[in-house]
């Protein structure tokens, strides 16, 4: 073979390399990302559509500014109901906020201790979760715990459990991911623990100790605990890529809010308004943190304060796809709609 011959070869196979990476390229993602960044939010909100959502909501607060409302698409696609910006919505883990300052404020009242341990709350789990006994609830709410997982059990999304009961069933004697405190790993089974904690030790649901000392004095009162405890109507549809059937009435242990609702929660946690005294504060800073993604079937949720332009940007979408770019878009949708408020703000 002759150096030509041997480079012409050396050719055809980078060549085919290279078309055969660009087979793999996530296109969706790429349009999306390189698109001409448009002049206002609203044109951005509407992209979502052609991004393959079904319905958006943004909700955005700068400050001393009157709060912005912003939808596209839709609310309920089979009545062609317009998505509406005041719509409720599962705001999944997100939720997980509301339970870090709970627990928060029981350890500044005294009555819980992040050093204590899960066998020291639920004794009856010594035994059926590993290291029971060394898990303090710290390691819980900073996901370090090594507990299992519920929602990796197989198959888990295909028919969500729906009593706590039942999805902790899924990991008891199950082997732990790792020793307490040696990595992190996210894991919902640590908030349906902590959840199970507050229970009896207060003898009544979280969720009325959340409303009494978080939400009532907040004045959030389109913030609920479940979908029992709501008009459907007022939900918004959710929807699986290629499943026709409307998640909205799925029973899997989701808060509910509106983006306006959650934007206020997320404005006062970050200011600090939330907190009883720099103690508290102090305690929450140590433990979790102070914004939050959701993602379940049908509901993908974005929550953040944005410290360089004094704003909270609250994204809902109603369309989700665990085997595709869905999450992806949903981002990039987001942190465009964040550089238009960027760029307005700057000189």
């Amino acid at each position: 073979m002759t150096k030509k011959q041997a480079k012409n070869i050396i050719r055809i196979v980078l060549l085919a390399g290279t078309v055969i990476s660009l087979y793999f390229v996530p296109w969706p993602i790429v349009k999306a990302w390189i698109k001409p960044l448009p002049d206002s939010v609203q044109e951005q909100v509407n992209a979502a559509v052609d991004m393959g959502f079904d319905g958006i909501i943004v909700y955005v607060d700068e400050g001393r500014k009157k709060p912005a409302y912003f939808a596209a698409g839709y609310k309920n696609r089979e009545n062609k109901i317009p998505a509406d910006p005041h719509a409720l919505f599962k705001i999944a883990s997100v939720g997980k906020l509301y339970t870090a300052l709970a627990i928060t404020k029981l350890v500044r009242g005294g009555k819980l201790s992040l050093d204590k341990t899960l066998a020291d709350y639920l004794p009856e789990l010594k035994g059926r979760i590993e290291y029971a006994d060394k898990i303090t609830l710290r390691m819980m709410v900073q996901h370090r715990s090594g507990i299992p997982n519920y929602t990796d059990a197989f198959n888990y999304w295909a028919a969500p459990k729906e009593t706590d009961d039942e999805k902790l069933a899924l990991i008891l004697d199950m082997p732990a991911k790792f020793e307490p405190g040696e990595d992190y790993e996210y894991c919902n089974t640590n908030y349906l623990l902590l959840g199970s904690i507050m229970n009896k030790l207060l003898g009544y649901n979280t969720f009325k100790f959340i409303q009494k000392e978080i939400l009532i004095p907040l004045n959030l009162i389109q913030t609920y605990g479940s979908i029992h405890d709501i008009n459907m109507d007022d939900v918004m549809s959710g929807y699986y890529v290629g499943y026709n059937v409307d998640l909205k009435t799925d029973d899997i242990g989701s808060m509910l809010a509106t983006a306006e609702d959650l934007g206020k929660f997320i404005r006062a946690l970050n200011d600090g308004s939330v907190f009883k005294d720099k103690k508290e504060q102090e305690i929450y800073t140590s433990i979790y943190k102070y914004e939050h993604t959701g993602l379940i079937p049908g509901y993908q949720t974005i929550a953040k304060y944005h410290k360089d332009i004094d704003a909270v940007v609250i994204q809902f979408t109603n369309t989700v796809d665990f085997e595709g770019h869905n999450w992806n878009l949903s981002e990039i949708e987001y942190n465009r709609i964040v550089k238009i408020f960027r760029k307005k703000k700057s000189p």
